[in-house]
């Protein structure tokens, strides 16, 4: 009896592994092709039938990216924006959180629900009139115009996500400072702040990525090349007649990296954070 239910274990553990193995290659082979085609010529891209290894390999659409200075001042703009925008969600968002958190006040209930229904709006019904209202501020093709667009996304969810980490911190916390005569700002910023890594790391992962990613405000709301970011960048690579498959895919890579970078650090924060905000609060 024992052994049988040993052998059905195994066979179910099998059965897992080899699930999770054949996933595992579902999600990575896009990456995969992306990285053989940047390490390959031009003409042996469309090669049939086509080859996940190429026949010789060559880095010469990664020194094409990295010694054109256009294409370096793409990846310069996008993090200019990115982390601006992030700092800036956090800086407003946790102090917004632990006044949701700690404090009881008329019209909280309404509040709460207005910032939750922000996040239904699909973006694109808001592009005309972010456009409008940035050109009115005199803002366009500047990075002020995406930093602000940006931060307009993130700033409800970073709320509602700080909110729900600083809810599964006991009020003892805060309370035992405040007893001994420390302030409320004392109280969050040299307190709360240390113990919620988890929660900002993973609120600081979702903004960069939005800002990262977005293309389509990006594309509206900047002009000149010098000030285009990443997604726009890869975007402009591709000429009216041919396009360098090689040099995109490089440039793909390369954009690639910091995220992955920053999900292999900051994986056990990003799940904590992720994890306590959406079981309590």
């Amino acid at each position: 009896m024992a052994n049988s239910i040993k052998k059905q274990q195994s066979v179910k553990t099998l059965f897992i592994t080899i699930g999770l193995i054949l996933g595992l290659l579902f999600a990575a082979f896009p990456i995969l092709w992306m990285f053989a085609m940047s390490i390959r010529f031009n003409n042996e891209i469309f090669a049939v039938p086509p080859r996940l290894i190429p026949q010789k390999i060559t880095g010469a659409a990664y020194i094409g990216v990295l010694t054109n200075p256009v294409r370096l001042r793409f990846f310069l703009n996008s993090f200019i924006v990115v982390i601006s925008v992030t700092i800036l969600s956090l800086l407003i968002a946790i102090p917004c959180a632990y006044s949701f958190s700690r404090f009881t006040f008329k019209g909280k209930k309404a509040l709460n629900i207005f910032i939750i229904s922000t996040q239904t709006i699909p973006p694109i019904t808001l592009l005309i009139p972010f456009f409008g209202l940035i050109v009115s501020l005199k803002l366009y093709d500047t990075y002020f115009a995406l930093i602000f667009t940006y931060l307009v996304f993130t700033l409800p969810y970073a709320i509602l996500m700080m909110t729900g980490y600083f809810n599964t911190l006991p009020k003892e916390l805060d309370e035992a400072v405040l007893v001994d005569g420390a302030s409320r700002f004392y109280a969050l910023w040299k307190v709360l702040v240390p113990v919620s890594l988890p929660g900002i790391v993973a609120t600081s992962i979702f903004t960069f990525l939005l800002g990262w990613n977005e293309f389509l405000f990006a594309l509206t709301l900047i002009k000149s090349t010098e000030m285009r970011t990443i997604p726009i960048g890869i975007q402009q690579m591709m000429g009216q007649f041919s396009y360098n498959w090689n040099e995109m895919m490089a440039m793909s890579v390369l954009a690639s990296l910091p995220v992955l970078l920053l999900y292999l650090f900051a994986q056990k924060y990003f799940l904590a954070g992720m994890t306590a905000g959406s079981v309590k609060g």
